[in-house]
């Protein structure tokens, strides 16, 4: 029989006479197929509570830093034991975060900054610091906070929530940096479009509000500093923690679905009638704050997590990833506090000792370390860890669409799933009516001779599902060859 491929991942849409697929998990899109999605991997030991955000830094050397907040502290990860100092201002606690709000990060030259809502902006000096400090220049309180072009752009404001504002060029920590009409610092108020949620960075602005979306573009020399254009109206921001920049592109969840900006353009679905309607009807719209985006820049693929409404409070319990060279989404099931994209830090011999125990017991190989400085996915794990996706293969479930018409009953034989893993469960749904809701078999083992599953069911409507267990050696699964004869119409 011909391969019956593993179609795309859209749940919105039927999949009667169609072919894409409404359910995989625990896989990544391949041109071929669908490939295992890794599972976690600790990576240092616990935060004292719940991870509300984190961020790596770059030093002038090359080194990572790695910064981490909770509730109401600031944490460094330290490089050689790889526990987590405190490093909040006076080793003090700041004002508690609103359950709905996340601490957010940014990197100038040596200058880190950390900000929410509730608390004064905080600034750490990579070159000299031992603890975060009060940011000079008295900064407006804000929940977020990016880099636009050689400014720092604040949002969310406590003390206006309809406006942006913007420090000085290149001065983003004297006591001038935040004063309005010096050195082209000054802010912005927008009259409609609602509050505004937070702005991408980069070579230009995207500030995002409720309703609005806006481009911000400097214009230097010229007394209003940025050029400020709408590029969207009645189409905003739903998540503020969704703004994902993958390299010149911005995605982000809005009321409307999963949208993404190319450089110059305006907002475009990339989700509708594929997962929006899955994951609008999913989403605890009530817990926004997990609905956390990521890129990895090692690969075209970008990473939401979020709370579903039935996951367990104080974690997201889903991810939605998205492919945007293959233009393909896939979901994962994993469990954390906080996604992210960041840099491992490096290892030298003198720490190894403060690490474990032996070589031996190290969870990462030396393979692992020379590439510390390139940033992948990452996230703090349910016991407060920073884990890496480099763990054994999650358990892969993969189903094909649906087979069969109104005409004709079908028998179904088996199929061959088309794989490379060794170990491999087969089963299938079936239904007789469109309206009844599938029924799955029994499930059998590929058999070790002819790498065939075999199932014997008279139906009229069938999907095939393949099963690989966790920590499976695979690379690949490209679909199935079934073995199906029509043998009526009644």
């Amino acid at each position: 029989m011909p391969l019956l491929q593993f179609g795309e991942y859209r749940p919105d849409v039927s999949d009667y006479e169609g072919a894409t697929t409404k359910t995989i998990l625990n896989v990544i899109p391949r041109g071929d197929g669908y490939g295992p999605f890794p599972g976690e991997s600790p990576y240092t030991g616990s935060l004292p509570a719940a991870c509300r955000g984190a961020f790596y830094a770059l030093k002038s050397d090359g080194s990572v830093i790695t910064f981490a907040g909770t509730e109401t502290k600031l944490y460094k990860l330290n490089n050689t034991d790889y526990t987590w100092d405190d490093v909040s201002k006076a080793a003090g606690s700041y004002s508690s975060l609103t359950s709905n709000a996340q601490w957010r990060f940014a990197q100038t030259g040596n200058l880190v900054f950390a900000t929410q809502a509730n608390d004064l902006l905080q600034v750490f000096d990579l070159s000299s610091s031992t603890e975060f400090d009060d940011a000079l220049g008295s900064p407006p309180q804000a929940a977020y906070i990016d880099v636009v072009g050689r400014f720092i752009v604040l949002s969310g404001l406590l003390s206006n929530p309809f406006r942006i504002q913007w420090s000085g060029l290149n001065d983003f920590n004297s006591s001038n940096s935040w004063t309005s009409g010096v050195n082209s610092s000054d802010y912005q108020d927008f009259p409609d479009g609602g509050i505004v949620r937070g702005v991408a960075g980069g070579e230009f602005g995207t500030v995002f509000q409720d309703q609005a979306i806006r481009r911000m573009t400097y214009v230097p020399g010229s007394p209003i500093v940025f050029q400020i254009d709408r590029i969207s109206q009645d189409k905003g921001l739903l998540a503020p923690y969704s703004i994902i920049r993958a390299g010149e592109l911005v995605f982000f969840f809005s009321s409307h679905g999963f949208q993404k900006i190319s450089p110059g353009g305006f907002p475009e679905p990339i989700g509708r009638e594929r997962v929006d309607r899955t994951i609008q009807a999913d989403l605890d719209y009530g817990n926004l704050q997990l609905f956390i985006g990521a890129s990895d820049p090692r690969s075209s693929r970008i990473y939401w997590s979020y709370k579903s409404v039935d996951g367990q409070a104080g974690f997201y319990d889903k991810i939605i990833g998205y492919d945007f060279a293959l233009d393909r989404f896939f979901p994962i099931d994993v469990t954390g506090e906080y996604l992210l994209g960041i840099s491992q830090t490096g290892i030298t011999l003198e720490s190894l000792d403060s690490i474990s125990s032996s070589i031996d017991d190290m969870v990462l190989t030396f393979d692992a370390y020379p590439a510390s400085v390139r940033p992948e996915t990452a996230h703090f794990n349910s016991d407060h860890k920073l884990s890496f996706f480099r763990g054994d293969s999650l358990e892969a479930s993969l189903e094909t669409s649906e087979q069969g018409t109104d005409g004709r009953r079908i028998y179904v034989g088996g199929f061959r799933p088309v794989t490379d893993a060794g170990t491999v469960y087969g089963s299938i749904a079936h239904r007789d009516k469109v309206s009844d809701t599938p029924t799955d078999s029994s499930e059998v083992a590929k058999s070790s001779r002819t790498g065939k599953c075999n199932l014997r069911n008279e139906t009229r409507y069938a999907r095939f599902k393949v099963r690989i267990p966790a920590a499976e050696s695979w690379t690949f699964c490209a679909g199935v060859e079934p073995d199906i004869k029509q043998v009526g119409f009644v």
